[in-house]
């Protein structure tokens, strides 16, 4: 029987392998590297195609693909968000990826996503404030303690520099786990009985929680001048985390309006109330933050871009270390016309 050749196979990351790369390369060390591989790519926003991604709602949560490319490689990513999954054990978010020659069609990578969305979702809100936080800032509140805290307040540490999180949670032990879990990263750890008093001394306030629903997690007597407001909740129509007043009184910065204004907390706001693309301030094409009076709110919903860029990442990483196993994906016969002869000679 005739071997396939190396075309055949496509590289698969699994869990076991992303967690190896993650432990090979350093958590912080790759944090900072998808903040730079994201903002290399935003640098170059208009030569990826975009859209929306496509979503399939129900009452029980969301399943979505997240498609572009660049003209060179294509990718997508599929993504749920259940949050009710929590109650039985089961992750409120999960995730695959996959990379594709445009010349030819064929995948060049298979990649977990749901460890790598954690990762490149808190590089980017890192990458975020990097442009918009305000000098100097040090302390981060974090209200929701579930899955994707840690890799926030380690991206914060890595890519800007904080060194205090405040936490705050309305489930405790939600909170005893990511202060048992950061409790070696070097970060003061001050643990808040409720949003008001994480917010307390916070120049950057990151909302990451999980109900699918319409929420006020903050309210406008709640944020004061000068903050940087990181919300990554809401990410789905009907489901936010700020007071509409906040908005109103905010620069809102966003990644692809089109998306952000159908599942972002500017759902609330009138369709043509005026935002700024992040690429934008990255390129210089517009100002970030320009006071130390102003509020900034990054309203992240994440977009296909950043996922490819993770994906690009992962894909440079795991042929350097070999992190991955040989995926008989494709089926490869001898003569391309004569696929059926393939199959009947596997009879063999």
């Amino acid at each position: 029987m005739t071997q396939p050749s190396p075309l055949a196979y496509v590289p698969f990351v699994s869990v076991d392998h992303m967690m190896q790369l993650i432990h090979h390369i350093g958590l912080e060390r790759m944090l900072c590297d998808l903040a730079d591989a994201i903002e290399a790519d935003f640098r170059r926003w208009e030569s990826f195609d975009k859209t929306p991604r496509v979503a399939s709602h129900s009452a029980e949560g969301v399943i979505e693909l997240m498609p572009t490319s660049d003209g060179d490689v294509y990718g997508f990513k599929y993504v749920n968000g259940h949050p009710k999954n929590m109650k039985d054990g089961l992750q409120t978010v999960t995730a695959f990826g996959l990379l594709a020659e445009v010349a030819t069609g064929y995948p060049v990578l298979l990649s977990e996503m749901t460890i790598l969305t954690a990762l490149r979702t808190a590089a980017m809100s890192a990458l975020a404030a990097r442009h918009l936080a305000p000098k100097n800032a040090r302390c981060m509140a974090m209200i929701g303690n579930g899955a994707q805290s840690e890799f926030q307040a380690l991206a914060f540490k890595a890519v800007c520099g904080i060194d205090t999180v405040r936490l705050y949670d309305i489930e405790g032990k939600a909170t005893d786990k990511a202060m048992a879990n950061l409790a070696d990263s070097g970060l003061t750890l001050v643990r808040c009985a409720s949003a008001q008093e994480a917010i307390e001394g916070a120049q950057i306030v990151t909302t990451v929680t999980a109900d699918k629903q319409y929420a006020t997690i903050l309210t406008d007597n709640m944020i004061g001048a000068g903050v940087h407001i990181n919300a990554i909740g809401g990410d789905c129509p009907g489901k936010t985390e700020l007071h509409r007043d906040i908005l109103t009184r905010s620069d809102i910065f966003v990644e692809y309006p089109p998306q952000t204004r159908i599942e972002g907390e500017i759902q609330q706001l009138d369709p043509d109330h005026p935002v700024t693309e992040l690429w934008q301030v990255m390129t210089g094409a517009a100002q970030g933050r320009r006071s130390a009076d102003q509020i900034t709110l990054f309203d992240s919903v994440g977009f296909a871009i950043e996922d490819f860029s993770a994906l690009a990442y992962v894909r440079g990483k795991v042929a350097q270390t070999g992190l991955f196993q040989r995926l008989d994906l494709l089926a490869d016969p001898d003569d391309p016309r004569d696929l059926f002869g393939m199959v009947r000679r596997a009879a063999s």
